[in-house]
């Protein structure tokens, strides 16, 4: 079976998401930042007269926080009925993988990302994918969390 993912960077490191809960890929917009929120909140924004909140995924995996630039991106995801943005640094591209390239994580990673994030490890040709899990990233503890 294949997976069809929606692939985008962090610095150097690329991830990818299921490209079914991906609801839409916006540029930078204006974020309002909202007091007394988590460090990894960014803020909301007004996306059609709709008001949504984004996370900084730098921010939510302990990265070292990035500047903006032309390539920075807000993937907007559907999760449990919630419309969420991810600012990330860049999205790559639409790929599809197939289930022979796909591993599970291995046990210890380096980079001080929580391993329970990562769904699986897909090889490509030349570089590695850190695939996603949602899920756990809104219902981790300390996390958003929709019930």
């Amino acid at each position: 079976m294949d997976h069809q993912l929606v692939t985008f960077k962090l610095g150097d490191e690329e991830f990818g998401m299921d490209i079914l809960r991906v609801q839409e890929i916006i540029r930078m917009v204006e974020i309002t930042l909202v007091p007394k929120m988590p460090h990894y909140m960014e803020g909301v924004i007004n996306l059609r007269g709709k008001v949504i909140p984004v996370v900084n995924l730098r921010a939510r995996f302990n990265k070292p926080p990035g500047e903006h630039s032309n390539n920075t991106r807000i993937v907007v995801v559907n999760m449990r009925d919630t419309t969420v943005g991810l600012l990330v640094d860049s999205v790559s591209e639409v790929l599809r993988l197939s289930e022979d390239v796909i591993e599970p994580p291995p046990p210890i990673m380096d980079g001080g990302m929580d391993t329970e994030y990562i769904k699986a490890v897909g090889r490509l040709e030349d570089r590695l994918l850190i695939l996603l899990d949602l899920e756990k990233i809104f219902t981790h503890e300390g996390a958003l969390t929709f019930a």
